[in-house]
């Protein structure tokens, strides 16, 4: 849900991930199951006829809760820009909109009483699943991903890595000066290769084809192999560099890599939950125009 863009930082805060995980004591972990049993026993006992259904008195009375429950996790994408200490913390939050979250698709499948079709309802329900399955895949990458990218950056920051780049451009440039004009122009075609270039799908693969550092290493190993006259030692000297400046871009594309993996589950939490929640609207006044 909008709330599900945490920051790394409000995650991160004091043990990793199981900072909010396990605010509280779990806190909301046993609210979330407390909450998920009344509603099974609820289910269980109600004397709906010819069969518990949305339609039915537990119908309506989990609809509702289930409801309420979308738009209060919504609310977290409002509440993570306002940090505040204390029981109701942003890491409370957090917690809360996890384990309840999870907790709604109990409700969410006990209201609908197993009833599916192809209709508004269950378009709104599959909705749901979508948001609370990429919400679990969002605690997942952010449990395991920033270790991976702290090791990548080996204390170095974003734009030392870019700087690194920068730096072997220039020194590639002056080994490059003595070597004949087709070599110096296959070098020269390397420099200013733009770590950034490509799209999301790049940046997720980490598959650069048309990296023209890459291209020029494999060409100028080629034709150092038939090189004489001292022109082989020049060459030498330009691979060296050519082999540290792919290094450089490697470390700077899984960086991107890393990050793109983060980020990639708020493309489709984030506006699934805006759908769920026009597709609630289409359920909630449906049912009340066919009452």
């Amino acid at each position: 849900m909008p709330g599900g863009g945490i920051a790394r930082t409000d995650l991160h805060a004091e043990t990793g991930h199981q900072g909010f995980l396990r605010h509280a004591r779990m806190r909301w972990l046993k609210v979330a199951i407390g909450l998920s049993l009344v509603s099974f026993v609820a289910y269980a006992f109600a004397d709906a006829q010819p069969r518990p259904n949305g339609g039915s008195w537990i119908g309506y009375t989990l609809g509702t809760i289930g409801a309420l429950l979308i738009l209060w996790l919504a609310a977290l994408g409002i509440r993570k820009r306002v940090m505040t200490p204390g029981r109701w913390s942003l890491k409370a939050w957090t917690s809360a909109h996890v384990y309840l979250g999870l907790a709604l698709v109990v409700i969410a499948t006990l209201h609908s009483g197993f009833q599916l079709g192809w209709n508004v309802h269950s378009l709104a329900y599959a909705l749901m699943l979508i948001v609370v399955g990429s919400g679990i895949y969002g605690i997942s990458v952010y449990a395991t991903l920033p270790r991976q990218l702290s090791d990548n950056r080996s204390e170095m920051t974003k734009s030392q890595m870019i700087d690194a780049v920068d730096k072997l451009d220039q020194q590639l440039e002056a080994v490059a000066q003595p070597l004949d004009h087709e070599h110096t122009g296959i070098v020269l075609r390397s420099t200013g290769d733009d770590p950034f270039r490509g799209g999301l799908y790049r940046r997720l693969t980490g598959r650069y084809p048309r990296c023209r550092t890459a291209a020029a290493l494999r060409e100028l190993r080629a034709r150092m192999a038939l090189a004489e006259g001292g022109e082989d030692q020049a060459l030498a000297a330009v691979v060296r560099l050519l082999d540290r400046k792919l290094a450089a871009l490697n470390r700077i594309r899984r960086h991107l890599k890393i990050k793109a993996r983060l980020e990639v589950w708020l493309y489709v939490h984030v506006p699934i939950t805006f759908a769920l929640i026009a597709a609630l609207a289409a359920h909630i006044v449906s049912v009340f125009f066919y009452w």
